[in-house]
Order: C-alpha cells, then sequence, then structure tokens
C-alpha cells in the first residue's frame, strides 16, 4: 500500500476509532484538574514528550501558570500543583519517579495513557485512557494498528490534548485574541 490516499483513509479510520473511545467523563475530570490547579506541570518522553510540550503551549495560551518538567527554570513542585503526564507503557521509569514526588509533596497527578492498568496509573487521582496500541522495547504489542510501534497511540494523544484545549478555550471564555496576545513574540 504505497498510495497516499490509502494510508491517508488507514490513518483517520484508526484516529477516528480511538478518539470516539476516549471517556468523556475521563476528560471532564481532567479538565476539572486543569482548572483547580495552582500550577500545571507536564511531561513524557519521546514522541509523547512532544505532545505534552504542544500542550503545556496551549496551557499557557489559555492563560494557566505552566512548567515543563526537566527545564533548568522549572520551580518545584507543591501541594496544590497538578503535574500531568504522558506516556503510552504507562511505565517510563523517570516518569514513574516523578510521580512518586508528586504523591510525595502533595501535588495531583493526571495520567494520559494506553496502559490504564500499568504503575504510573496506580498513584494518578486522574487517568485518561487512550485505548491506542503502543509497544516499549521488549514487551509485546497491545492491540492493532497498521501503523507501526506507538503512531497511533501519539496521534490520539496529540489530538486528545487540542480537543481539551478547545473545551478549556470554551470553559474559560477565552478568545483566540486573548490567546495570540501571549504568544510568544520573541521568535
Amino acid at each position: 500500500m504505497t498510495d497516499y490516499s490509502q494510508w491517508q483513509r488507514v490513518i483517520l479510520s484508526e484516529l477516528s476509532e480511538t478518539l470516539q473511545s476516549i471517556s468523556a467523563y475521563q476528560l471532564d475530570v481532567l479538565r476539572q484538574q486543569i482548572t483547580s490547579a495552582r500550577r500545571i506541570f507536564l511531561a513524557g518522553k519521546g514522541r509523547s514528550g512532544l505532545c505534552m510540550r504542544a500542550f503545556a503551549m496551549r496551557l499557557m495560551h489559555l492563560g494557566f501558570a505552566v512548567h515543563l518538567v526537566d527545564n533548568a527554570t522549572t520551580p518545584c513542585l507543591a501541594a496544590d500543583d497538578l503535574l500531568i503526564l504522558g506516556s503510552g507503557s504507562g511505565r517510563t521509569a523517570s516518569l514513574l519517579a516523578y510521580a512518586e514526588k508528586a504523591h510525595a509533596v502533595g501535588a495531583r497527578l493526571a495520567v494520559l495513557t494506553a496502559t490504564p492498568a500499568a504503575p504510573l496509573s496506580d498513584e494518578a487521582d486522574c487517568v485518561v485512557h487512550i485505548p491506542a496500541p503502543t509497544v516499549k522495547a521488549g514487551e509485546q504489542r497491545q492491540g492493532r494498528s497498521a501503523q507501526p510501534m506507538a503512531n497511533r497511540f501519539e496521534q490520539a494523544l496529540w489530538l486528545t490534548l487540542d480537543i481539551v484545549s478547545l473545551q478549556l478555550m470554551e470553559e474559560t471564555g477565552q478568545t483566540e485574541a486573548q490567546m495570540f496576545a501571549r504568544h510568544a513574540n520573541l521568535e
């Protein structure tokens, strides 16, 4: 299958199936966690990490106090803060350490994952299950996809976070002009 339009149909079909399977209730809980947090910290590794960085930018555009874990200027996590982690496997060692730290300091934890029964979800106050295949080295592939590795999960994660951004925009009454006023001007 080398035809662009064939792959396009396959990918859009997979994404549609995945996005329709995400719990609206879980997304409601995530938005409540976000709007009630004093500050929001985000992290993920690899391509999931790129999705989390993009979501951090949108949250900043929406006026939330946002920090990316591992940046040199990231302050300490504290009670009343929210840590949001994106992890297909739900068992990335560094993210598990972040979750333990959040628990130790009394911060809340939200996890977006393809594997809600994985260790990362055990500490979470909010879990958003994105039912898409993912695989780590040495693990068996969970689910089916025409796409390699965790492509389907990462694409669905990005789109899910975009949907959450739109919902938050609506809930907070933010306009695109207000968001753009917070856009970086050192480019």
